[in-house]
This record gives structure tokens, sequence and C-alpha cells, in this order.
């Protein structure tokens, strides 16, 4: 038997405004609040469903340092560029990590954009398009 991906805790200053802006990313909804300010995010289906549900929970601080996870997200109804102009209206803001974006085949180019959201946090949105779920 394997464990299954089911949620991801999000530390957060403002658990509220990073839970909207994550819903309007991916599609998700809110489903419950915890007395401790803590606001779940998922997909319809809800907790248990085929993708992971997001939890964003209340911190005084950010974690000190580097971040060593990060999101991944891929377009499901338009192209890559048409979702960064999405995403950006949003209020994500590009990331500098030192990649060199370009298009494909071009030399030590990446495929992807890094981009960060209202807090900080960084993502990378990804070139390939998925089916929505």
């Amino acid at each position: 038997m394997a464990c299954r991906f089911s949620e991801l805790v999000v530390d957060s200053r403002d658990p509220e405004a990073l839970a909207a802006f994550w819903a309007e990313v991916l599609g998700y909804e809110v489903l419950g609040r915890e007395e401790d300010g803590a606001v779940e995010i998922g997909p319809v289906t809800g907790f248990g469903g085929p993708a992971p549900t997001l939890v964003f929970a209340p911190v005084a601080e950010p974690t000190p340092g580097k971040v060593r996870l990060h999101v991944d997200v891929s377009p499901t109804d338009r192209d890559q560029d048409a979702e960064l102009a999405r995403l950006l209206a949003l209020g994500a803001t590009r990331a500098d990590v030192g990649q060199r974006e370009g298009r494909a085949g071009e030399q030590d180019a990446v495929s992807w954009y890094v981009l960060a959201d209202p807090e900080g946090n960084e993502f990378c949105l990804l070139r390939r398009r998925l089916d929505p779920l």
C-alpha cells in the first residue's frame, strides 16, 4: 500500500488573501475555515478527490531561508503565454532564480516561468497543457 498526496499546507501571513489568489489560479473553491484562521481550498470534489487540497495556515513570520518546496502549475484551457498574463493579472510576479527564459530550442533556455504569489512563494508555470479535472 502506498500513500497518496492529499493536501499541501502553506504558512501564510494572510490566509484569506492567499487562499483567494490560489483559488483563482487553480479554479478551486474555499472548502473550509478553521478557528485559528486557516483556510482550505480545493476542487469541488473536496478533500480526498483526484487533486490535493491546499491549506493556508496563519503564521506571524515567514520561515527564514530558502523554501525547499514549490508548486508547479500547467495551463489547461489556454497556452502558456495567455496563462502567464492571467497569473500576472491576478497578482503573481516574475521571480528571478537565475533561469534564462526563452522559446523551445533556444540554447540554455528553460520552458517554464518562475513566478511568486502575493506573499513571495515561488511557483513555476510549465509549458505543457493538461486536461482539466
